[in-house]
């Protein structure tokens, strides 16, 4: 059963690249006594992901941040070495904070999991952006299969 509004997000640990290299960071980093913008991608390196989802994210920090997002976060089922790249190539200089979820152990226990496996991906997670605040859940916005609509950071910010 996918994550609804209202619900707590459950405690994973992610790993993040920092100066010194790959670290962990928990739930309680990102969420504790914040307001969060999530959003998730299939892949770093997607099409989609890359022209439009991230781009969409960096471009909105400020004005989500002027509605009261303490930070925005962009988790991933792929390595934090994958996700550094992409951040790099991405030109992402701390608007956005990348996660990787690399065993997908966080997508799977919110329901936002699917099997790409027919496209050679593997397990992923579904494209979608939540607000939460404190580890609730106050917005949860779900893409259907092949759309990048509700997730992107201009509904985010409609919705704020």
């Amino acid at each position: 059963m996918a994550i609804k509004v209202g619900d707590t997000l459950p405690a994973a640990t992610f790993m993040t690249s920092t100066a010194e290299g790959p670290a962990p960071i928990s739930t309680d980093d990102i969420f504790k006594g914040k307001a969060v913008a999530l959003f998730a991608v299939p892949g770093a390196f997607t099409p989609t992901c890359s022209a439009k989802h991230l781009p969409g994210f960096k471009e909105k920090a400020d004005e989500l941040k002027a509605k009261g997002v303490d930070s925005i976060v962009c988790v991933s089922v792929n390595d934090v070495f994958v996700m550094k790249a992409w951040g790099k190539d991405q030109g992402i200089d701390g608007e956005v904070l990348l996660i990787a979820d690399g065993n997908g152990d966080f997508t799977k226990a919110i329901g936002l999991d699917f099997d790409g496996s027919k496209f050679g991906m593997g397990a992923r997670s579904q494209r979608y952006s939540l607000v939460a605040k404190d580890g609730v859940v106050t917005q949860l916005h779900v893409e259907d299969a092949g759309q990048f609509k509700v997730s992107s950071a201009e509904y985010l910010l409609e919705q704020l």
